[in-house]
């Protein structure tokens, strides 16, 4: 992404406090199943040794994306006062009689199943900067027009 990130302050305190986890006690939990797999002796074929190995790349992968994406993150702060939708508020919309409820986050910190969606997505982006009472159509993942009202906006 050529313009960095963009998190929350709650997103932004949620990598901080996973990338502290990941650099204390994962890493030394690794560490020392890596220390007792090695004393199995032959770590040719060694299974144990193999995949605490495995699951430490994995674990470095992380640390190094989080690393990454907090150095390169705008931290989106809600105007005071504002009416409008904008990342960090949280917009109820009516899709079709259905009540929706979306936070409005930035791309590293979405997450649909607990209703935050990115300002990158077809709704975030049609829902940033209308206001409560405002219509507002999006295509969907499925190519299929998603008309909604905002009925409430919470900042």
């Amino acid at each position: 992404m050529a313009d960095g990130y963009i998190l929350t302050l709650e997103g932004k305190k949620k990598l901080e406090d996973e990338l502290h986890y990941l650099e204390t006690e994962k890493r030394s939990e690794i560490g020392e199943r890596i220390k007792v797999a090695r004393e199995f002796g032959d770590i040719s074929e060694n299974s144990e040794y193999d995949d605490a190995k495995n699951e430490q790349g994995l674990m470095e992968a992380r640390v190094a994306e989080i690393t990454s994406i907090l150095g390169d993150a705008t931290i989106a702060e809600t105007p005071v006062g504002s009416d409008s939708v904008s990342i960090g508020t949280t917009a109820t919309v009516d899709m079709g009689g259905r009540e929706r409820v979306f936070k409005i986050v930035g791309a590293a910190e979405s997450d649909i199943a607990s209703g935050k969606i990115s300002n990158e997505s077809p709704v975030g982006a049609a829902l940033l900067g209308r206001k409560k009472g405002d219509k507002v159509e999006a295509i969907g993942p499925t190519g299929r027009k998603i008309t909604m009202k905002i009925t409430k906006i919470e900042h």
